[in-house]
């Protein structure tokens, strides 16, 4: 009998192909990839991997990419294997660290290889869940690292979503691991039904059995987008806007492309489409029984004002039994918090709402509050969570229903459409194994979306895993303390991104060659002489600036225009009459509801024509003017949409004094540079070219300027992709003999006393933070001053304010400028040696860090670093503090005055309090 059908007869269900096929792969003795949906039951290979190493007297570390899934798993195993044989480390944790079973985060294990660690004797077999996230931009290079330096008797057992290239992926490993089994399922034990919610009817996305799209469902949506009743129509979040075309056609008696049917007597009340609010959202889920259900909302903001309006109606999805064991959860929860920090984050508003049985969950929030709705929601006390996508990728939170009010978010740079990769993580979450027979992914319909597109990503269900790979200063050390220059080279040419990289080039220098044809052929339709070229192509550059600052500023101006009518909207009461900019003339509208909060005001209006609903700043180009005042009835403000009519008659008769015109587009102000620019252009010789010649000249050039910038972009890739990984590292070990953390004896660079420390530091701007410590910026400072100094290298700002960096005292203010000299030099020496600059540092939470060590309760800081430029949610604050402990950690064990050693140690115990200390 073998162990499998030992750990089988133990568990109360039987196995799937997928996962039997796993499990015989690590009995066998082979690495292995297991490639399978969210849900699909995958982690089973891995907890056989730890029952296996536990039967046979040897060691199993199971690695995850969080924190919150790796206490999940310690948890769990502990479940099965007893507290003895299970151990945790986080870096901020550690539980029974020696034991044969540790669940740790991937960071914690990468540190141990470089260390080389005794608790890596034994070891036989590491799990490494969600191994995708490999292709993280920011720490994918860490699941790299493990899995080229750990050594080779180790067995690995890839856990994955499914990725389109998982041959790929599995071949790679298979080079660098030897004998690795690819395991791949597409099969959802719990089968994913596909919704659109339209107003308050639910469709199926699909026909029965097909891929095609729900006739019923666009027949619908093709009603609506024909009923025109007002000659103007606003679409929440999109401000005022003109008419369809269609709509317009059938104004003006064309039929249009719906014939005759679209516009044969008044429109039927069921064609109407109104924007539902998330309450009424809730409603029509709880009465197709699917509920709980998670409701994932691209924003924090998002977040927070959907759980105010479930708040503010008279919902409650919890009876008394329910909503009482809710409240001692939730205050066994918060327990060591201080009041007045609780105030600060209005805990009792919080608790009341999540007594009803809604939450929100977002990297926001305090994380003991996270932990919280995440205990509440998996007991089935909470039947709605409204969440960021960060929930997706984190702890085991199934619902039976996924709800996406949006298929748009925003990246860091813009707004960016969903990826098919990032819908089936999200939908993913749909369906709790053994509880539900299916699940559900439901996307809430609006006039821009087309439901094809919504098929396309709901039909696409893998994504490819992209290496981000690259050596840094610390790597670099590691590799060379470790391996040698020679054998730190083999093994960075080693990596996935190499690997990756190498295939690819063909197809791109093919590119190039065609690329440059087509410039030679553009520069040869240029009648002039190299002079006039010149003139014309440094003309073309002009107006491409010219351009490009016209747009900036066009950008600016909108963004000025949103605060102010954010502050306007704020502001309105009850019956204040505004005047809002319409296609042709101003339209009037009468405030029923003001807005509830003073960040993203909502207030509900009523206009003139009879269309009643919420109006935000997004959609006003200009703001909105007060022109009046009107009086109104409980019934009206209490049922607006029922009461319209009331309003319609009251603008009939009464007058308000309405702006002849108003602006529809923002006033956009012409900067410096703009001005500069134009007149250099008005000036340039190529300008005073006969109209005709000019533009002809400027449009090839336009052509050509576009040409020349895809051919450097394409060399660039192929330069980087042909200058391997193993001369980035050369250029880093160039640069680190510079600075004295490499020395050269008989032509073989080797680590120094000073490498040895920049070693110990895992930040992204490590070799900033060993070089402050080396010329000693960080000495003679009080735990609270070094503390705040510290955080320059450790916070990563997400929302600034107009508020201005400041510290509280000379000592640190030298140290602050001290930093900011050496990072100069350091970015400056980079630059020579072409490499990356290391991240600037960041003053906007000093004095709010310096704060918190000295003592300062949550809303002072919290107010510290508002006036310091840096808007902080109490999520935010705990999460920059751990950072910026993690790195006073590591400054206590590399500085070289035993003096600023022992200042770390008792900053980190000064700043390790209150809800810092709680749930993190």
């Amino acid at each position: 009998m073998s162990y499998l059908d030992e750990f089988t007869a133990g568990l109360a269900f039987p196995l799937d192909d997928f996962q039997l096929e796993g499990c015989q792969a690590v009995e066998e003795g082979h690495g292995v990839l297991v490639c399978a949906p969210t849900g699909a039951g995958k982690t089973i290979v891995g907890e056989f991997a730890v029952a296996l190493a536990l039967s046979q007297g040897t060691k199993c570390f199971y690695t995850t990419p969080i924190k919150a899934l790796s206490n999940q798993k310690y948890h769990d195993l502990v479940a099965v294997h007893g507290a003895e044989s299970v151990g945790l480390l986080t870096g901020d944790v550690s539980i029974n660290a020696q034991a044969e079973v540790v669940v740790m985060t991937t960071e914690v294990l990468r540190n141990m290889i470089y260390a080389q660690s005794s608790a890596l004797d034994r070891l036989t077999h590491v799990v490494m869940d969600e191994i995708h996230y490999l292709a993280d931009r920011e720490r994918g290079a860490v699941w790299e690292e493990i899995i080229l330096n750990l050594d080779e008797s180790v067995n690995i057992i890839g856990l994955s979503a499914t990725v389109s290239n998982s041959e790929e992926f599995g071949d790679w490993l298979a080079t660098v691991r030897g004998d690795t089994r690819v395991i791949v399922s597409d099969h959802r034990p719990v089968p994913l039904d596909q919704w659109m919610l339209v107003g308050r009817r639910i469709y199926p996305l699909f026909e029965p059995g097909t891929d095609d799209v729900n006739i019923a469902l666009e027949n619908r949506i093709e009603r609506i987008q024909s009923t025109d009743t007002s000659g103007e129509d606003y679409r929440e979040g999109r401000g005022f806007r003109a008419r369809s075309a269609q709509s317009r056609g059938q104004a003006d008696g064309h039929s249009g492309r719906f014939g005759r049917d679209a516009r044969s007597g008044p429109p039927r009340q069921e064609d109407k489409f109104q924007p539902v609010g998330r309450p009424d959202v809730v409603k029509v889920l709880e009465g197709q029984n699917m509920l709980p259900a998670i409701f994932f909302i691209f924003s924090r903001a998002g977040c927070d004002g959907a759980l105010a309006q479930c708040h503010r109606s008279r919902l409650v999805m919890t009876d008394q039994e329910e909503s009482e064991e809710i409240k001692r959860i939730i205050d066994a929860g918060v327990e060591g918090i201080p009041e007045e920090d609780l105030e600060v984050l209005r805990f009792r508003q919080w608790r009341s709402v999540l007594s009803r049985g809604f939450a929100a969950h977002h990297a926001g929030m305090l994380p003991a509050f996270r932990h919280i709705v995440e205990e509440l929601f998996v007991k089935g006390l909470v039947r709605v969570v409204f969440a960021t996508e960060t929930l997706a990728l984190g702890i085991n939170m199934p619902a039976r229903t996924v709800v996406l009010e949006k298929l748009v978010k925003y990246d860091g740079e813009s707004h960016v459409d969903l990826t098919p990769g990032q819908y089936t993580q999200l939908t993913g979450r749909a369906g709790r194994r053994g509880i539900d027979t299916m699940g559900n992914a439901v996307v809430q319909w609006s006039p821009a979306m087309d439901p094809r597109a919504v098929a396309g990503l709901a039909s696409t269900r893998t994504y490819p895993l992209i290496s981000t790979f690259a050596p840094g200063y610390n790597m670099a050390i590691n590799l060379l303390a470790m391996n040698g220059f020679e054998g730190s080279v083999r093994l960075l040419e080693k990596s996935f991104a190499q690997y990756q990289s190498d295939g690819s080039i063909v197809d791109d220098v093919r590119t190039i060659e065609r690329t440059e044809r087509k410039l030679s052929d553009l520069r040869a339709q240029l009648p002039y002489d190299d002079a006039d070229v010149d003139a014309v192509m440094e003309y073309v550059d002009l107006r491409a600036e010219l351009s490009a600052e016209e747009k900036a500023q066009r950008r600016y101006s909108m963004e000025q225009r949103e605060l102010e009518t954010t502050t306007v909207l704020a502001k309105l009461q009850v019956g204040d009459v505004i005047a809002m900019p319409g296609k042709k003339h101003p339209i009037l509208a009468t405030v029923v509801t003001p807005a509830s909060q003073a960040r993203d005001p909502r207030p509900w209006v009523t206009t003139e024509r009879g269309w009643s609903g919420r109006i935000d700043a997004a959609g006003f180009a200009n703001p909105p003017v007060v022109v009046g005042r009107m009086r109104l009835p409980k019934n009206v403000t209490h049922h607006p949409r029922k009461n319209t009519r009331f309003v319609v008659e009251a603008f009939r008769r009464d007058s308000f004094d309405r702006p002849k015109k108003m602006r529809t587009q923002a006033r956009v102000r012409d900067s410096k540079k703009v001005v500069a620019l134009r007149e250099a252009l008005h000036n340039h010789p190529v300008h005073n070219w006969k109209a005709v010649e000019r533009e002809q000249a400027a449009h090839l050039g336009a052509k050509i300027h576009r040409a020349e910038n895809d051919l450097a972009r394409l060399r660039g890739k192929v330069s980087e992709a042909s200058d391997t990984l193993g001369r980035h590292f050369e250029r880093i070990i160039d640069l680190l003999t510079e600075l004295d953390y490499v020395g050269v004896e008989s032509g073989e660079p080797h680590v120094t006393d000073e490498g040895e420390r920049l070693a110990l530091i895992h930040n992204a701007s490590d070799l900033l933070v060993a070089q402050c410590l080396k010329r000693g910026i960080w000495d003679d400072l009080d735990p609270a001053e070094l503390a705040g100094v510290v955080s320059m290298c450790a916070f990563e700002p997400r929302k600034t304010t107009h508020g201005e960096p400041s510290a509280p005292t000379d000592p640190m203010v030298d140290a602050m400028n001290g930093t900011e000299r050496v990072w100069e030099q350091l970015a400056s020496d980079e630059r020579r040696h072409q490499l990356p600059t290391s991240p600037m540092p960041e003053a906007q939470f000093a004095l709010a860090m310096h704060q918190w060590t000295a003592g300062a309760p949550l809303g002072y800081c919290l107010a510290a670093a508002a006036e310091s430029g840096a808007e902080l949610t109490p999520g935010d604050f705990v999460r920059s503090v751990l950072q910026v402990i993690d790195l006073l950690e590591q400054v206590a064990k590399t500085a070289y005055s035993d003096d600023t050693r022992r200042t770390a140690r008792r900053a980190i115990d000064a700043a390790r309090r209150g809800v810092v200390a709680i749930g993190t």
